[in-house]
């Protein structure tokens, strides 16, 4: 989800490497070991928990997160929490980083240190302030000045306990005096509208003196004095309400300007506690990757999209665009995602991989290295599996991996690593089971490949076959190496990667993966001597199972059917595939008429064929709405039953079912899904009601019949297939900064593209990393490049510029406290004074 901005949409996201914590505390108690896991939060909002390692001051976590952010944060937070059974899991320490410091951890393993957590610290927030200073002259014709303080709303609050009752105090203090006043409290929001205004009295009566608004004493003394707004969340426990923020201002600035009214942003409150040494709660290792895509409408895209595009058709392809991006690349990784993403939008993934991975096979000398470099080709590819497999993958491995992850069936096959009391044999025949299952239902899946794996498998296969015509199986180890080695292996091996399961499986059952994974890669990859791919014996005798001419056939007959030309498409899968499940809230529908519309939480479960909820997982649904039946999903406001996260599926007949996702990034995560399964069905709403229809009356529109169409028109959502369910001037983008931060590279390119023009000796040695087949050729692509980038930056300039002439800091979207902005207006002053 873009948040929209003039003429340009933001779209933000993170992926983040939770690694390992190091120098926990200890435990105040006999075993000083704790059970603990990591959490990743917006602000303060939880989008992501590890699993819970248990007994460990020293906790490996190896967990991957993705998301895209749907809106704006201050920081990215991480906490680590000790589990307690009995009691509140409590909190050991967190990591906090502003949301412009990220870029200063990009992409590099960094240890943080853990920082003390208290109500005091934990902030996040905005108030709208009014401020008046004025002058009243009494009855006896004395004067004396009054301060106006209004307090006109909050926005984005913490909600603490699942709850947010808020109130705001409002304090003028001085040396010498502290004065107090307190609004209402406003019940079930964290976007409070208070509108109240409390007078305080500045300065004491004095005779009216034209020359200055105060008595000569009495300056210093406002000089002195400052407002403090205090936000409270009121409390119903004994322990008192909780601080949510503060906002200090000295009454000095109010001495230019009689008036003044601004957003600020809510702080911590500084107790003046010496806080403990950074060292005492340990350190967290963390990889974080936050990226911000500023996209402007298509067409200013077109120049560097059609030169991309069109690199299928360049001769020689190291002289089309898309390869010199990879090229240019620190790593090939960063280029082939965007590409891969681009070219599935449009159609044209098949010949551009064919393309590529041909002339990687004309520069492969031994057929034996075939596609095993990580070059842009396996790079590419590997993409591709990951995008366009997904349900292949979740068809195929997810119900035995699921079973390997819940029965924890002893594998361990090293006689070293033997627990006390497991038995070798009785293993070997666990192990062997799981092998032989898992090796049965890929080689038996043929028929569900994706047709976009299948095409570029019959291209890598035809480019192999006649590169190596005397190598008679280098057409199957030329597929194997992706569908096995690259595909279906690594998923075994980190089932979470591929979203086979949650989180990063527990020791054991890692180990059981490990032996399984490593056994299909042996037997995918048709080698002459299985046995010595193995640096272990005990897996070179427990391969001895599977040295049964059946299993080369079966993996040959496998690779045919999914490498074979005019292959016919796939029957549409019977059984149904599971899209997502969790547990949500959900509000009764109001099936009986008198029936209570209460709030419960319920297992949730998305499949191709239908949207289920059930009491807990593996229960017998209590209400199944198949997916014909969903004619829309839409976000739902908040003011309809004061909760966050809320979005709505409506039903025939206008019947709506409200939901509660636990978040912002899960709820966002349901309506994509969602959307995207039901966006083909004949019967799809065009327009909806964003509120909900309560006591009588749509609360958006207030239209009081229960099947008055929608107010509103329904969002765009989600193309049902996966080649339009991407952002392709999202992508364009992405390859145009790509580019831009490469661009030394690019003209050292075209430098090397000169040099190779003029000199046939040797290369110069700063040259040679390129591969350059055409000079010419590459030359002008190279050209067409710079100046499509250069094209691009001229845009993005001016749009910063002009941006920051419409830009108010102190307004509701740069709010007063906003570290990013400040350093903004900074850089934005030095381009302007330079530019002058």
């Amino acid at each position: 989800m873009a948040v929209e901005e003039e003429g340009l949409r933001v779209f933000q996201s993170v992926r983040i490497k939770i690694g390992e914590a190091k120098n926990l505390p200890t435990y105040p108690g006999p075993n000083k070991m704790r059970d603990c896991y990591c959490t990743v939060n917006l602000d303060q909002e939880e989008v992501f928990r590890t699993k819970i390692v248990e007994k460990s001051l020293c906790p490996f976590y190896g967990e991957d997160f993705y998301c895209e952010i749907p809106r704006t944060f201050r920081h990215l937070s991480f906490y680590i929490f000790d589990r307690d059974v009995f009691r509140r899991d409590s909190i050991i320490g967190k990591v906090a980083i502003q949301k412009e410091d990220l870029q200063k951890y990009h992409n590099r393993d960094t240890w943080f240190q853990l920082q003390h957590v208290d109500a005091d610290s934990e902030v996040q927030g905005k108030v709208h302030l009014e401020l008046r200073l004025s002058e009243v002259i009494t009855d006896t014709g004395v004067v004396c000045h009054k301060l106006a303080t209004r307090v006109l709303e909050c926005q984005g609050l913490p909600i603490v306990n699942g709850q947010c009752d808020p109130y705001a105090t409002v304090t003028l203090a001085g040396p010498s005096r502290s004065e107090a006043k307190k609004t209402k409290v406003k019940k079930k929001t964290n976007n409070p509208h208070f509108d109240e205004v409390f007078y305080f009295e500045v300065t004491r009566p004095s005779s009216y003196n034209k020359k200055s608004h105060f008595d000569i004493e009495d300056v210093d003394e406002v000089d002195k004095m400052e407002i403090r707004v205090d936000l409270w969340n009121a409390s119903n426990l004994k322990f008192g309400d909780e601080f949510l923020g503060e906002l200090r201002l000295p009454l000095k600035f109010l001495r230019q300007s009689s008036s003044y009214e601004a957003w600020y942003f809510l702080q911590p409150r500084d107790n003046g506690n010496k806080s403990l040494k950074p060292d005492d709660l340990g350190s967290l290792r963390l990889n974080v990757v936050y990226t911000e895509d500023h996209v402007f409408s298509s067409d200013y895209y077109s120049p560097l999209r059609d030169i991309l595009l069109k690199s299928a058709d360049v001769e020689p392809v190291s002289a089309s665009a898309a390869h010199i991006l990879g090229e240019v690349c620190r790593e090939k990784q960063e280029a082939a995602i965007p590409l891969v993403r681009l070219f599935l939008h449009y159609g044209r993934i098949v010949p551009f991989i064919s393309a590529i991975a041909n002339a990687e096979v004309k520069r492969t000398q031994d057929p034996n290295t075939i596609f095993r470099g990580n070059s842009l080709t396996s790079k590419c590819i590997d993409e591709t599996m990951k995008l366009a497999g997904m349900h292949y993958l979740q068809v195929t491995l997810k119900p035995i991996i699921d079973e390997i992850c819940q029965v924890h069936k002893p594998c361990e096959i090293d006689p070293v690593k033997l627990k006390d009391g497991e038995n070798l044999e009785n293993n070997r025949e666990n192990l062997r089971q799981y092998v032989d299952r898992i090796f049965t239902v890929i080689t038996k899946s043929g028929v569900s490949c994706p047709t976009v794996m299948c095409d570029i498998f019959f291209s890598l296969r035809e480019s192999a076959a006649k590169r190596f015509q005397g190598d008679l199986d280098v057409r199957y180890t030329a597929v194997s190496s992706f569908i096995f080695l690259r595909f279906f292996a690594p998923a075994i091996l980190s089932p979470n990667l591929f979203q086979l399961t949650p989180h990063h499986p527990d020791p054991q059952t890692s180990r059981t993966l490990t032996l399984i994974s490593k056994t299909i890669q042996t037997l995918g990859s048709l080698s002459k001597s299985k046995s010595a791919n193995f640096k272990e014996s005990y897996m070179a005798s427990f391969y001895d199972y599977f040295n049964e001419q059946k299993y080369a056939d079966a993996v040959k007959n496998f690779l045919d059917l999914i490498s074979s030309s005019g292959r016919r498409d796939h029957k549409s899968i019977e059984q149904p595939i599971l899209l997502k499940e969790g547990f949500m809230i959900k509000r009764a529908q109001g099936r009986k008429r008198f029936g209570m519309k209460n709030f419960k939480k319920r297992w949730f479960r998305l499949t191709n064929h239908e949207f289920t909820y059930q009491k807990s997982k593996g229960d017998h649904p209590l209400c199944s709405i198949p997916i014909e039946n969903i004619l829309a999903v839409e976000r739902l406001e908040e003011e309809s039953f004061k909760m966050k996260n809320m979005f709505q599926v409506i039903q025939p007949e206008r019947r709506v079912l409200y939901i509660q996702a636990n978040n912002c990034v899960e709820a966002k995560d349901w309506i994509d899904i969602l959307t995207k399964v039901s966006q083909c069905n004949k019967k799809r709403l065009t327009v909806y009601h964003p509120s909900a229809y309560l006591n009588g009356h749509w609360l958006c529109c207030k239209a009081t019949a229960d099947n008055t169409p929608g107010c509103t028109p329904c969002t765009g959502g989600l193309p049902a297939n996966i080649q339009l369910d991407i952002d392709g001037d999202r992508e364009t983008e992405r390859i145009y900064s790509l580019f831009n931060l490469y661009m030394p590279k690019l003209e050292k390119m075209q430098e090397a593209c000169g040099s190779k023009s003029v000199y046939d000796g040797p290369e110069e040695e700063e040259y040679s990393t390129f591969i350059i087949d055409d000079p010419k050729e590459t030359y002008k692509t190279l050209k067409l490049i710079i100046e499509g980038v250069g094209t691009l930056e001229q845009e993005h300039a001016q749009y910063k510029r002009d941006k920051f002439k419409k830009t108010k800091y102190g307004s509701q979207e740069h709010p007063i406290g906003d570290k990013s902005f400040q350093t903004y207006i900074r850089q934005q002053s030095e381009i302007s004074a330079h530019s002058i």
